[in-house]
């Protein structure tokens, strides 16, 4: 379900905000736990809100209170209210959020009234259908053609007879009665109990039961479906079991989504035997399921668990309500406590579907707790769903079943008997059903995962609990590393075949997905136990039909879906390790592991059986989980590898240059850190220096691992340049294409502390010009190293890098600080240029080495960011917003990533970064990035009060981080209110669009689709000439044609010319656009290899302003009623735009028809 929703804070969410929002506040942020079309009231709502805030009603003055009442003493009541919110909650805020969601999804009492008149007149349509005479069962002639039986009737002929008569009793049962039903989808369950005439002896085998309830409700679909107070009449499968069809009835008109009654047939009280429906019985014999005319002689029928339990679930639908209501009798709290879990389980889809965790499983356990006094009933729902969640993360149902049965009778089975039929065991108060039978132990593991994180993030205060646990949804894309797709679930009829299925599949009704799915889960599970925390799956859906079409056949569940949660230290290990050669357990690995499984020896000298993957490179490496997936399912499933469609990395080909590449870039990340690391060591053992180098720091983003393009080691090829003789330089060359871009990889030098060092700012720029010198001399004289000195810096070549090395004294800025007042008092103030320099030496330094130390944590967060930033360049908006805020945004997920767990893959990454930047509440609230824990609880409180004390004052877009709580300084300047509405609706869409195509296997996966901009929404586009564009070759769609740029990958030569280093024509022709035309236009450009460069006229500069000789400037002068104005020249500023780029524009595109002078 995907959910959209407001997120109410950062990284240490809510404790004790300003200004609780109850009452009609809260609402706003939780209309959004479902998808809107439920909700009856949702467009009214949504209307109001859009319009401005209706006047206050008149309200009735204040009842003026005694000074005996204002200051009595709180009631026992009160007094228990504030112990439980102090004890439990972490903020009165909790209290009030978790009460407006109740209020939210309880069903209204106007609604209830509607509800009970629509199911009175239900009841009495119902008694009125005719009978039907006798036929065979096989015989359905008399249904009319406009009515197909909801039912898979496979193999067809079976014996019994049939006749319809109204039916014994009507009752409502579920949560509609016991108040637990929540909007939107409002489903009311009514039980249609089939007369016992209509039954003979053996009803209970080879379907014939289940056919006759089919029969039964078809007849009564052909009725109501005539009368005009239904708005639809439609069949389903009940949790898409296929072997209980019911009928869907919703009202006529504009209540059509306010309810949807579920009719389900069942039969009459003692009409079977139980103990024909034992879990060791069978009830389908092979004879009849494989259409031979005689059974095997002395053949064994095996027990039919699953299709006992469908039959039996039907006999307790009444008695399960009894016992439910009786566990809610006087209990307020569980009524709270189920709808808070069934907006908890619809969060995360465990919901709906084949084996699904349902509500009505849901109100089950929570009775089961009630009656173990697990929970008591002065419990109120917060409470509940503490110690339901708190119980499911510590109790594992598919290694110990937990049953209902309050006295124990000899006759009934043991939970064993369930234990051997079933993967997870719940038995109901019967002793008969298992209310688990359909839920694979994969999805009971997935279940207790998020119970256990959902503990884990309620009792962390730094983490805005409700937010987390019950407003954000957690489809399967954002809560797992890697997913994959069995595109055509009818190739597991090969795997039922390949497995031996028979049995399951007779005791499954013929259904071959859900006979094979929980043995294709623990085949997995066994190979990936090392690498992957979970292995779940999708529930398989069937999707509601009419009554007049065929019912759908298994195969119509759609594509099944599986999801990997990884270990992020072994996913990506090449190694499989077995047993010992002359281990009798060695037989078993070859067996499992096939043809990959080889005799290995190890360095401690023992010889093992072991499985080695190829992989390379890191992002080779992170896909050997796919490599297993297709190997084992292959040779174990007979499911080919067409059918299986690998969604774990897709999106990360934009970070790759070249075709040839195997790999994204890390390890020439990890050669430019070691190239960094070398240097750092020689600069601190440099001999003559006058004074020593105390510490060196990177600042630039490939020293952190965040390097969109990470540099590659290059030698210039001298015939490609222009050469300084006397400098031994080189130069671009006119004939030439542009060389390469060679980015130089600045770095900090502190140099120690001193008395010689001067206090003068014009003095201390000297000194620093002169160490930039020495510095140059020395690293020539002792390594040999080609050095270029500049004033402000050193670039140095090395390994086929260029350094630029920066020198800084820690006491600068102080001295920019400094200020002479005309009574001549010093005093210090922040100036731009000492601000400009403690970001240079002292913030961005901080950033880099955090943020070092995050990827060393973490080791997909340099490729998330990555990925991040290829995504705003795409959309032309790197230049409004700054590198280092990109960090901190995906840092962000992976130090604060409550509701899910951090990242294990790049694309997982990404796609929350787009998930952020659409839903976060900039406007009112701080992202606290808490690096290196560097914040308190208290901290991140007093950030968000001061925030919201100052919001009008400070950046749209506001980052604290432990060095910079107070000012957001990356994002000060940029970027605008604008650019970030922009960002936000790009990333929105990029999402939706994203989802949609990861999630549909059957469509043509084009992902690079989301990074290609939109243009036109631009006035102006000027095309660029590829040859002068020197990062061509990053572009997102590879360019059909490349150019040779005059660089080599580097050879180790030592004496060589110095490159062109940091030379981007672009970027020099934008800046004299900016220069030049800021006033009037605003400019965009994708500086990985963009051919084009997108201009918006500024609405402003189009209005005509009064001639002045100041105002002359890029205008032409006109009259306008009979007055002397100046507007736009577009003409020459676009002549102008052609003649600044002469030999870099290839044209300019005007786009006349939106905008107008």
């Amino acid at each position: 379900m995907a959910v959209r929703r407001r997120r109410q804070g950062g990284g240490c969410w809510g404790r004790r905000p300003e200004r609780p929002r109850c009452g009609t506040g809260a609402p706003r942020s939780i209309r959004a736990v479902f998808p809107s079309q439920g909700s009856p009231e949702a467009p009214e709502q949504g209307q109001e809100r859009r319009g401005k805030r209706a006047a206050p009603a008149e309200a009735p003055p204040p009842a003026k209170l005694s000074r005996a009442e204002l200051y009595k003493p709180p009631t026992n009541e009160e007094l228990n209210r504030l112990k439980e919110t102090e004890d439990l909650f972490h903020s009165s805020l909790l209290r009030l959020q978790i009460e407006e969601l109740l209020k939210e999804v309880t069903l209204k009492e106007t609604k209830k009234k509607k509800i009970d008149a629509f199911l009175h007149e239900i009841n009495s349509l119902l008694s009125a259908i005719p009978e039907t005479p006798e036929t065979e069962l096989t015989d359905q002639a008399w249904l009319p053609k406009d009515v197909k039986v909801p039912f898979l009737q496979v193999p067809f002929s079976v014996k019994g007879r049939f006749h319809f008569m109204p039916p014994a009793e009507l009752k409502v049962v579920g949560s509609y009665l016991l108040g637990t039903c929540i909007r939107p989808e409002i489903n009311v369950d009514m039980a249609v109990t089939m007369p016992r005439e209509i039954f003979q002896d053996k009803d209970n085998l080879n379907q014939r039961y289940h056919r006759k309830r089919a029969l039964y409700l078809a007849h009564i679909a052909q009725h109501l479906s005539k009368q005009q107070l239904f708005g639809s009449v439609k069949f389903a499968y009940m949790n898409s079991n296929h072997l209980k069809p019911i009928l869907l009835l919703r009202p006529q008109g504009k209540d059509e989504k306010m309810v949807t009654v579920r009719l389900h047939a069942c039969p009459a009280p003692g009409l079977f035997k139980p103990s024909r429906f034992y879990p060791s019985k069978n009830n389908i014999r092979t004879a009849w399921f494989v259409e031979q005319s005689t059974p095997k002689e002395g053949a064994l029928e095996p027990p039919t668990p699953h299709y006992n339990n469908s039959i039996l679930c039907d006999t307790m639908l009444l008695s399960h309500l009894q016992f439910l209501s009786n566990a809610a009798t006087d209990f307020p709290g569980m009524k709270d406590g189920v709808a808070l879990l069934k907006v908890w389980l619809n969060q995360r889809q465990l919901s709906k579907g084949l084996g699904c965790f349902s509500g009505f499983l849901v109100s089950m356990l929570v009775a089961y707790l009630l009656m173990k006094r697990k929970i008591v009933k002065m419990m109120s729902g917060y409470q509940v769903l503490r110690s339901t969640l708190q119980f499911l993360a510590t109790t594992d149902l598919s290694v110990t079943g937990i049953s209902l049965v309050k006295d124990v009778d000899p006759a009934l089975p043991v939970l064993d008997d369930f234990q051997q039929a079933f993967e997870v065991v719940f038995v109901d108060p019967s002793g008969l059903v298992n209310l688990c039978a359909d839920m694979t132990a994969s999805k009971y593991h997935q279940v207790q995962f998020e119970a256990r994180y959902s503990m884990e993030i309620l009792d962390d205060r730094m983490v805005d609990g409700f937010q987390a646990l019950l407003m954000t949804a957690k489809p399967m894309l954002r809560a797992f590393d890697h997913v994959f797709h069995l595109k055509h679930v009818s190739k597991l009829q090969g795997t039922c075949k390949k497995m031996q299925l028979l049995n399951e599949l007779m005791d499954r009704g013929g259904n071959y997905v859900a006979a094979a799915l929980p043995f294709i889960v623990s085949l997995l599970v066994r190979g990936l136990s090392g690498r992957a925390l979970l292995v779940v799956h999708s529930l398989p859906q069937t999707p509601e039909w009419p009554i007049d079409a065929e019912p759908p056949k298994h195969k119509d569940v759609g594509p099944l879906t599986f999801g990997l949660l990884f270990y992020p230290d072994f996913a990506a290990s090449v190694l499989e390790k077995g047993p010992q050669a002359d281990h009798p357990e060695a037989l078993d690995f070859r067996t499992f592991w096939g043809e990959k499984s080889e005799l290995r020896r190890f360095q401690d000298g023992s010889i093992c059986e072991a499985v080695v993957w190829e992989a390379n490179t890191a992002y080779q490496k992170r896909l050997i989980p796919e490599q297993i997936v297709r190997h084992l399912l292959k040779l174990h499933a007979d499911i080919p590898e067409s059918s299986i469609c690998y969604m774990g990395a897709l999106l990360e080909s934009v970070i790759r240059t070249g075709k040839e590449a195997s790999g994204t870039g890390e390890e020439a990340m990890v050669s430019v850190v070691r190239a960094y690391d070398d240097l750092s060591r020689k600069l601190w053992h440099l001999k003559e220096l006058p004074l020593m180098v105390t510490s060196v720091q990177g600042v630039h983003p490939a020293l952190r691992y965040t390097d969109v393009f990470p540099p590659i080691p290059m030698k210039p090829v001298y015939s490609f340049h222009a050469r300084i003789k006397t400098k031994q330089m080189l130069l671009p060359s006119e004939e030439k294409p542009c060389p390469a871009y060679i980015a130089p990889l600045k770095m900090i030098c502190h140099m120690e502390g001193s008395g010689q060092w001067p206090q003068d700012k014009d003095a201390i720029k000297r000194i620093k010009a002169a160490f930039h010198l020495q510095l140059a001399e020395l690293l020539q004289q002792q390594h040999q190293l080609v050095c270029r000195p500049a004033v402000t810096h050193t670039d140095v070549c090395k390994d086929g890098y260029v350094f630029r090395l920066q020198v800084a004294y820690h006491r600068e800025p102080l001295i920019l600080k400094e200020v002479v007042t005309p009574e001549g008092m010093l005093k210090y103030q922040d100036t731009e240029e000492s601000r400009q320099l403690e970001v240079e030496i002292q913030h961005k330094p901080y950033i880099t080495s955090s943020l070092h130390g995050l990827q060393q944590q973490h080791p997909v967060f340099g490729s998330a960011c990555r990925l991040a930033k290829r995504w705003v360049s795409a959309h032309l908006l790197s230049d409004n917003i700054s590198e280092e805020c990109m960090d901190l945004l995906v840092a962000f997920l992976f130090l604060h990533p409550a509701p899910f767990t951090p990242p294990s893959s790049p694309q997982v990454g990404f796609l929350r970064f787009l998930d952020l930047l659409a839903t976060f509440d900039w406007k009112n609230s701080p992202l606290i990035v808490n690096l290196n824990a560097g914040l308190t609880d208290a901290d991140c409180t007093e950030i968000k009060s001061k925030f919201a004390a100052a919001r009008s004052r400070l950046p749209v877009m506001f980052i604290a981080t432990p060095k910079d709580p107070w000012s957001s300084m990356w994002t000060q300047e940029r970027p605008s209110a604008q650019i970030l509405q922009r960002l936000t609706v790009l990333a929105s869409e990029s999402l939706r669009a994203l989802e949609e195509q990861l999630m549909d296997p059957l469509k043509t996966q084009d992902v690079k689709m989301v990074f290609r901009p939109p243009l036109d929404f631009y006035d102006v586009l000027i095309h660029l000439n590829p040859k002068q564009i020197p990062r061509h070759l990053e572009s997102v769609d590879q360019p059909l044609k490349s150019f040779s740029r005059g660089v080599v990958k580097n050879s180790s030569a030592e004496k060589i010319l110095f490159p062109v280093v940091d030379y981007d024509p672009v970027q020099c022709y934008l800046q004299e656009l900016r220069d030049a035309f800021s006033d009037l236009a605003l400019f965009f450009y994708d500086k990985h290899g963009g051919e084009v460069i997108a201009v918006l006229w500024k609405p402003l500069s189009f209005q005509p302003q009064p001639f002045k000789a100041s105002n002359v400037k890029g205008r032409m002068v006109t009259t306008l009623n009979d007055k002397l104005v100046c507007v736009p020249n577009v003409e020459a500023i676009l002549e102008d735009f052609e003649v600044l780029g002469e030999g870099l524009v290839k044209r300019v595109e005007a786009r006349t028809e939106k905008w107008t002078i």
